[in-house]
């Protein structure tokens, strides 16, 4: 799960799919680490924030929330900053805000200032490290470019299973306080990730090619017309539902384990059995996605792996001790790795790839407020009953809903478009591109006659040089 805006990198410049890239690859692993399990990893200080300011479950989950909602709801601000400053740039002061929000929250006084320090300040940070990254790794990556972009996101599990023993280990040492101090100062790494992403130099142009990219038409920031396509609202509004739900087991199993007088670091590992069996299932399910006969109905393998997820959460109210959870926490793992990893690829099948970067961009600013409320709303909940079994089995409820929603308007609502033309018109793109890169030498990029020549052989894209539209989360 990420938020992705139009790249706009150097034009005629052949993606390295090596190289450096492999350095932007290892940032953009630690980004994205950073950016998903954090806000769950952080719920094991939870029960000495309530012991500490006398609150409750919900106003806890309220800091977990503004983390997510932070990062899904700013992608119109973040691709105002990479647009005007560039990646590394915005990534380098993302890295501060990030740190500097969790060593100011060591200091706070109130829950209040916590959501604004932890919360919102970390969370800017966050998100202004993880957009770039992903513009970045794409523009490194072409033809492994699905690769890339399983590796950097097996970061987000990989960070769960350490991060979450870690908190717990630092909570114990040295207090909540302590462990937010520390952890700021690991935020900092995030600089030294923005520091990696080298901009590509675009190759010397020539004066035709100079004038055709001067003609080209500015991008829309965000194009509104993707909410024309019913496939694309029914996506969005099962989307909102599902992340309603979908994020609430992570946040409170710790807290149901040590409810059961469970030990702490025993509580905190639930979380690391978790994103173990996530790291295997999100590639698994990308392969599985790529079959021939499987692609085509990638939306309807979306809709399982939301009722498996659903379903899950079901089961796992009915858990009564540690072997119960435990065997809730590999299922949930399965699960959420599959939706995690097909729910960009379903959308880019509904709106095609042109439209991609605007509809994923709609989308996460939908998701932001289903962020926002769920967790709290849960809290809410278990403060009313005192039971996680009711916390789970909305969860699973909304989940499931969502998948429904998807299936069934897909199935009768939805049209196949025919995106047949759209895919064929790509392909001769990338081979015309492929040609002309294999004319040169290997460690030479595209020269500026190759460039013109290939403006000459596209009339009908009207003097643009052509881009990759594709992009990968």
């Amino acid at each position: 799960m990420g938020a992705v805006v139009a790249d706009d990198g150097p034009s005629g410049v052949k993606a390295p799919d090596g190289g450096w890239g492999w350095a932007v690859l290892f940032g953009c692993f630690i980004i994205t680490g950073f950016s998903y399990a954090f806000p769950k990893a952080v719920s094991v200080f939870f029960k000495e924030l309530i012991r500490e300011f006398g609150i409750g479950y919900s106003d806890t989950a309220w800091i977990s929330s503004i983390l997510l909602a932070m990062l899904y709801g700013t992608g119109p601000l973040c691709s105002v900053c990479v647009n005007r400053f560039g990646c590394r740039p915005v990534m380098l002061v993302g890295g501060l805000f990030a740190s500097m929000g969790m060593v100011i929250a060591s200091f706070c006084t109130s829950i209040i200032q916590i959501y604004l320090t932890a919360g919102v300040i970390t969370g800017l940070g966050l998100a202004l490290n993880f957009q770039p990254s992903l513009i970045m790794l794409n523009r490194y990556f072409d033809k492994r470019r699905p690769l890339a972009n399983g590796l950097s996101a097996a970061g987000s599990p990989v960070f769960l299973c350490a991060l979450s023993p870690l908190g717990q280990i630092l909570q114990h040492e040295y207090g909540w306080r302590g462990g937010f101090l520390i952890l700021g100062g690991m935020l900092l790494n995030c600089c030294v990730c923005g520091a990696l992403m080298r901009p590509l130099e675009p190759p010397k142009k020539s004066e035709a090619t100079k004038e055709s990219v001067e003609k080209k038409p500015k991008k829309k920031l965000l194009d509104f017309s993707v909410f024309k396509d019913g496939g694309f609202v029914i996506y969005t509004l099962a989307a909102s539902i599902m992340v309603l739900g979908l994020f609430v087991p992570p946040v409170f199993v710790v807290s149901y384990a040590k409810d059961l007088k469970y030990q702490d670091t025993k509580a905190a590992f639930l979380l690391t059995i978790l994103g173990f069996i996530d790291i295997f299932a999100r590639p698994i399910c990308g392969m599985i996605a790529g079959l021939k006969w499987v692609r085509p109905r990638c939306v309807y393998l979306f809709s399982f792996a939301m009722i498996f997820n659903g379903f899950t959460d079901l089961m796992g109210s009915m858990s009564v001790d540690y072997g119960g959870l435990v065997v809730f926490c590999i299922f949930f793992g399965i699960s959420y790795g599959m939706v995690g990893a097909l729910q960009f690829e379903v959308l880019m099948a509904i709106v095609g790839t042109q439209k991609f970067s605007s509809a994923i961009g709609l989308v996460l600013l939908a998701e932001a407020m289903a962020v926002l409320i769920g967790p709290p709303s849960a809290g809410k909940l278990l403060d009313a009953t005192g039971r996680y079994m009711f916390v789970f089995i909305i969860a699973g409820i909304e989940v499931t809903t969502s998948a429904l929603v998807l299936a069934l308007g897909n199935f009768f609502c939805i049209k196949k478009k025919s995106e047949e033309p759209h895919t064929k018109e790509e392909a001769a793109e990338r081979e015309e591109l492929n040609k002309a890169e294999d004319k040169a030498p290997e460690d030479a990029k595209v020269d500026s006659i190759e460039v013109e020549q290939f403006l000459k052989d596209e009339p009908e894209k009207n003097g643009e040089v052509v881009t990759n539209p594709e992009t990968c989360v």
